[in-house]
């Protein structure tokens, strides 16, 4: 493993979904919790299954998972993994309704505490094809890795720029994590607000100056 202890000049900034619906995404997201963190837009741009990425939320314990995976369902999420005990600790996977798929886990095995809806880290893994290549892409682009497992996984740097961490994963093993066909055309339908200038990644990630991004109006 390595691990880089140099601050980023350069980070994500903002996450912004392209939803068919706003209105009724910004509803959803108000319900499951995260809607102080992401940025929604209209698009009807084209999609097909697996669009390659996610968006992790790490809690606190396994009643902290539940609640939040909960309040996604009631508002309309679909449940591609339930909640259960693994390896790593506790956590689920659901669909929301404009198709974007979300994790909620933790390390936790056990609760030490009661349910809260407090979320300690957000995560966007993005499904690669090449974790050495995109890594040293995005480095050449002034990101600074923070932790780094071989061809399997990368993480940078988040800095003070935005509220979600990046991450790398094989787009493969990301699909089979959230239990969905690796498959997948069309737009990845979210767009990467950045402390540089836009550019698009090898995978077809399109990253804009965070500035230019249209955030969520307020409900």
């Amino acid at each position: 493993m390595v691990m880089a202890t140099i601050a980023s000049t350069k980070s994500l900034a903002s996450v912004t979904l392209e939803v068919a619906d706003p209105e009724a995404a910004r509803h959803f997201y108000t319900s499951f919790g995260v809607a102080a963190h992401i940025a929604l837009r209209a698009s009807e741009t084209r999609s097909a299954g697996f669009r390659g990425f996610t968006l992790a939320l790490t809690v606190s314990g396994p009643a902290t998972v539940d609640g939040f995976l909960s309040a996604a369902v009631n508002a309309g999420a679909t449940v591609l993994k339930p909640a259960a005990r693994s390896l790593w600790g506790y956590g689920g996977v659901v669909q929301a309704p404009d198709g974007t798929i979300w994790k909620v886990a933790t390390s936790a095995k056990k609760d030490t505490g009661p349910a809260t809806r407090e979320i300690d880290e957000i995560v966007l893994l993005l499904g690669v094809e090449d974790v050495k290549a995109s890594r040293q892409f995005y480095v050449g682009r002034g990101l600074t890795v923070a932790r780094s497992f071989g061809g399997k996984y990368a993480e940078f740097a988040s800095g003070d720029a935005g509220p979600v961490k990046l991450a790398l994963y094989k787009r493969r093993g990301l699909a089979k994590d959230l239990g969905v066909p690796v498959e997948g055309t069309g737009s990845h339908r979210v767009v990467l607000g950045g402390t540089a200038d836009a550019f698009t990644d090898p995978d077809g990630f399109t990253w804009e100056p965070a500035a230019s991004r249209t955030p969520a109006p307020s409900a």
